[in-house]
Parts: C-alpha cells; structure tokens; sequence
C-alpha cells in the first residue's frame, strides 16, 4: 500500500473517532466499560470467518495483558438497550473465550454506511480479509449505499481498478470461490480464471499442480488459444489415505505428491498463527538424528 493510501485509511478511522481520540487524557474520558453481554455483531462486519486458532491466540493475549485496543460500538438501532460492534468484533469473540466480563468500547452515534466503512476499513488496515469478504465490502458500499468508485477509493485508500478487480471476483463460480476463500488460490490466480469457460477444472488444475499466479495465465492462455492443457495425475488409494490421515493429525489440508522415488508433502496454511503451530509439531516430534 502506498504511504498516501495508508494515510486516507487513518485518517477514515480518526475522523469518525476524533481526532482528540489520539490525546490520552481525551481518549480515557471517551472510552467506557460495556459488559459483553451488552454486546452484538453487527450486520455491516465483512468478515464471515473467524480462524478459530487465531482466536485462541488473541484469547491467551487478552487473558496475559488485557484489551489494549477498546473496539467501536454504537447504540442498537430501533432498541432501547444494548450495543452494536462497529469495528472489533475479532476482540469481543476472544474475549469472551478468555472469560471476561467486561470491555473497553468507544461509543459513538454511525450511520449504517459509515458502519461498514468503517468496518471494511479496519479489516483493510489489518489484512484480515480473505479477497472475497474484502470485494463483497466493496460491492455493498456502491450498491446499498450509492457510493461512486471513485468515492469509495478516495475513502478506503485503495485505486480505483483494485475495487473494481476485486469486485469481480464475486463472479467466479461457487467451487473456485470456495478455493479462493480456503486460501487453495490468490487473489492474483482468481483474476486471471475470470472469463474463462473451465474455470472450476482450471482452478482445480492450478490447485493439483501448485502453480504460481505467472504459470496459472500461462496455462489459461493455452486453455484459450486451444493448446495443450495440464492433466492432474491420478493418485492411488494408499495416497489419498495417507493424505487424508495427515489432514486429519494437522487439521490443515495435505497433498502428497509422488515423482518418481520420491516425491513432495504440501501443508496448505491461511494464517501465521498456523504456520507457527506445524514448526512447534515439527520441533517437538524431530528425532535427533535422520538416517
């Protein structure tokens, strides 16, 4: 991102919040305490998955050091009790498994659209979208709440063609979504599947043979003009057992690849949290010596 970029998301956030909000005196007079219980998601957060061993990690945090960062709420529309998170959600679902009563939240009156900005942004700033929460943000701002594009990339900080690349991701067919939102595929290998008449054998091409995005417009080029296209090679039932006993060991998807005498073991993880948690295994169960 851009450092012009990055400053127009700040600023998004900050100026909803308060620019006082950055003063210590001012930001402790505006941040009070809701117990959780007093709390709601709200129908504007763009994230539909929450990692739940990510979660356990920000639990075992909060546990140790507390709720740094208070999260954004707004009075309940049309109740007359209770809250909706705004931006925050992520802390409030770990807080709850780290056993809290209570939470430090700002409170401020938004509007639904500034909701989901705001929201969108956050997630944005954070990289906590998968490419499709991120689009189907997008495509709500323009659609529900009249954005231009050009507005809404001078609000989140991001260009005009990403939205509108992203957006079209929407279009893909169910199966390469559902890879897309598994992490099986990048933003980068989705672009280059749209338009295309196979997409979802493609996109299962891609995922057999572990293409880069380069290689990936490589072979829908080919696919295009007619030309030779990669095959996925049969694996025999030893291997797809083996794969699906790892898988169920890690709880992250294995591929086991044989060429020749040997061969490749693929460990497919979405989050860093994952990756930290196969190099643990793989510490704890190394044996001293390999023959």
């Amino acid at each position: 991102m851009s450092q012009d970029a990055g400053k127009r998301l700040g600023r998004g956030l900050s100026a909803l919040l308060g620019e006082a909000a950055a003063e210590p005196q001012q930001a402790q007079r505006a941040t009070r305490t809701l117990t959780l219980d007093q709390l709601v998601p709200g129908p504007f957060q763009p994230r539909h998955r929450f990692d739940d061993e990510s979660l356990a990690a920000l639990a075992d945090s909060i546990r140790e050091n507390g709720v740094l960062q208070p999260i954004l709420v707004r009075p309940r529309p049309g109740a007359a009790t209770g809250y909706e998170i705004v931006a925050g959600e992520r802390r409030w679902r770990a807080a709850q498994l780290a056993k809290l009563h209570e939470i430090p939240v700002i409170v401020r009156e938004i509007s639904d659209r500034e909701a989901l900005e705001l929201a969108l942004i956050e997630n944005v700033q954070r990289e906590d979208l998968s490419p499709l929460e991120e689009a189907d943000g997008y495509r709500r701002l323009l659609q529900e709440f009249g954005n231009s594009q050009d507005d809404l990339a001078r609000r989140v900080g991001k260009s005009r063609s990403h939205i509108t690349n992203s957006i079209r991701l929407l279009g893909l067919p169910e199966p390469v979504r559902q890879l897309l939102d598994d992490g099986k595929l990048s933003s980068g290998h989705a672009r280059a599947l749209l338009g295309t008449a196979d997409a979802v054998g493609l996109a299962n091409l891609i995922v057999a043979h572990d293409l880069n995005v380069r290689q990936t417009e490589r072979l829908v080029k080919s696919h295009r003009e007619g030309g030779p296209r990669l095959r996925r090679p049969p694996k025999d039932a030893d291997t797809r057992a083996l794969e699906r006993d790892i898988t169920a060991r890690l709880g992250l998807t294995v591929s086991v690849d044989q060429r020749g005498e040997g061969g490749t073991v693929t460990i497919r993880y979405q989050t860093l949290e994952q990756l930290d948690l196969i190099l643990a295994r793989l510490r704890a169960e190394a044996p001293s010596q390999v023959h």
